[in-house]
């Protein structure tokens, strides 16, 4: 699910071509040119890159970003990283780990065949209740019924999309849910279905060098769920995904990317081994909290030039400059 900040450098002006404004994801690649960028380089040498992706909309580019780690980086598995830890040996120089948050049909059908031929491996954090469906993402399907005149005595439905989502993920579990319902119920059309992984798509992926982890049943905000409903969504997607793929998960992923000690708990109880956030972060090549490893989010769509400043750790660094500064002002 897309997290509570972005990943657009805005500082600089839009630039504009021939046929109009550049696109989005062209924006931010000029820090590519920063003098501080061969610095930044050279430490993340030192670091290792966890990159978090959500799906694959754009073949090219993504087969265009993991040719450029083939060349430059030292791609990694998700067993290697946990052999690191379990040894105290630190991970090569230049480690890259890729991950994909969600797992929607895009990493069996766009990221398999480009990784395959590469012969790169990845991890992907599956939400296990979706599995098998045709549901669609709930935040997806909030932002459809709002649009279609669904209401919820929770929220201002009249909101902005980013609003209603922020809204949402800010009301206590079972309010969500409830809210959820209400815009089910009171919308005038329901949200389009959406083809989900099946189990034996799993199995294709792990089987592929994929590894399959836990990312929670139905991906609530675990920071906004009692200490029950935190318990429930881990261990009945680890049940599932053992019973799907015939050995326990070893790795989890926290929806939204916000850590939660209750879950690292329950995690410790199950024997997991790895947990990752989404905090926009390098972290060193042998993580000091195996249940916190530090993720860089990152798009099928971004450029090659903005690619390489996330991959440094320089626009990350800009971002956190930018949020200190603008909390400082307000």
């Amino acid at each position: 699910m897309p997290y509570s900040y972005s990943t657009t450098i805005t500082s600089r002006p839009p630039t504009t071509t021939a046929t109009g404004p550049r696109p989005a994801r062209e924006r931010g690649g000029w820090l590519r040119f920063s003098p501080v960028q061969p610095l930044f380089r050279a430490r993340a040498a030192g670091r290792l890159a966890v990159l978090a992706y959500h799906g694959v909309t754009d073949p090219n580019s993504f087969g265009a970003q993991l040719d450029r780690l083939h060349r430059l980086a030292t791609p990694v598995s998700l067993q290697a990283v946990e052999q690191a830890i379990s040894e105290g040996r630190p991970l090569p120089p230049r480690s890259v780990l890729i991950t994909f948050d969600d797992a929607d049909r895009t990493v069996l059908t766009h990221a398999l065949p480009a990784l395959a031929a590469r012969r790169i491996p990845a991890a992907a954090f599956v939400i296990a209740e979706l599995i098998g469906t045709d549901l669609p993402f709930w935040w997806h399907e909030a932002q459809f019924l709002a649009a279609h005149g669904g209401q919820a005595r929770s929220l201002r439905t009249h909101s902005s999309p980013e609003q209603l989502l922020a809204r949402l993920k800010a009301l206590p579990d079972p309010d969500r849910r409830r809210s959820l319902h209400e815009l089910r119920v009171s919308a005038q059309r329901q949200a389009p279905r959406r083809e989900q992984l099946r189990p034996e798509d799993l199995r294709t992926l792990a089987a592929a060098k994929i590894a399959i982890g836990n990312h929670t049943l139905g991906h609530p905000c675990l920071g906004r769920c009692d200490d029950s409903t935190v318990q429930t969504e881990i261990t009945a997607a680890h049940l599932a995904l053992t019973q799907w793929l015939g050995e326990p998960p070893a790795a989890f992923a926290y929806p939204d990317g916000g850590y939660d000690s209750r879950a690292d708990a329950t995690l410790r109880q199950l024997g997991y081994r790895l947990g990752f956030l989404s905090d926009h972060r390098l972290g060193p090549r042998l993580p000091a909290h195996p249940l916190r490893i530090s993720r860089l989010q990152v798009d099928s769509t971004t450029s090659t030039r903005r690619f390489d400043t996330i991959l440094s750790g320089l626009e990350p660094a800009v971002q956190r400059w930018r949020g200190r500064a603008q909390a400082s002002a307000g």
